[in-house]
């Protein structure tokens, strides 16, 4: 455990309505999740999430990207809005504690990885293969739709006995003004062993 408790504010990317083809993503385009409490310590550096699958979405991407908190204090957004992120800060999926993983729901062009996120059930598996040669394997416990005013960090990022996954996206209706989906689909799961 840390010595010190940080409070930080953590944003999630996978909420933009994209920018100009060829144009990094806005700053709005991060979704509020707010942090407080000590960070997660990652459980060993080496080791990190490689491949995500969610067959009952058809999602299978490999090559996540490590997202960190930039001088703001907010989780960077995957550069491109194919691409699927993780908490590199926090727990590596299958170890203690909740990890999280990030990705953009869409992009001027069409659905992102995380656009069926919201259709996921209870039941439902989630598989993440880590650099180790392991699969971890998850199943969905809820989903749920939060106001990004309204983020419950507790929940997300607090402590949970053994290891779970969060999976976060941006949802409902979107604030052209903000160009910024003004909620947060959050998947929880926990894992399943053999």
């Amino acid at each position: 455990m840390r010595a010190s408790v940080l409070a930080l504010v953590l944003f999630v990317a996978g909420c933009a309505a994209p920018p100009s083809p060829g144009a990094p993503p806005p700053a709005t385009s991060r979704t509020t999740t707010p942090v407080s409490g000590p960070l997660p310590l990652p459980s060993t550096a080496a080791i990190r999430p490689v491949r995500l699958a969610i067959p009952a979405i058809g999602l299978d991407v490999s090559g996540l990207v490590p997202l960190s908190l930039d001088s703001g204090h907010q989780l960077e957004a995957p550069a491109r809005f194919e691409d699927v992120g993780f908490f590199a800060a926090g727990p590596v999926p299958g170890d203690s504690g909740p990890a999280v993983i990030a990705a953009h729901v869409d992009s001027r062009t069409g659905p992102a990885p995380f656009f069926r996120l919201r259709d996921l059930a209870p039941g439902n598996d989630i598989h993440v293969w880590r650099s180790d040669g392991s699969e971890v394997r998850f199943v969905v416990d809820r989903v749920q739709r939060y106001p990004k005013s309204d983020f419950p960090t507790d929940a997300v990022y607090g402590p949970v006995p053994g290891s779970a996954l969060r999976l976060i996206t941006c949802g409902g209706s979107f604030d052209a003004a903000k160009r910024s989906y003004r909620d947060n689909i959050v998947v929880y799961a926990s894992t399943r062993w053999s």
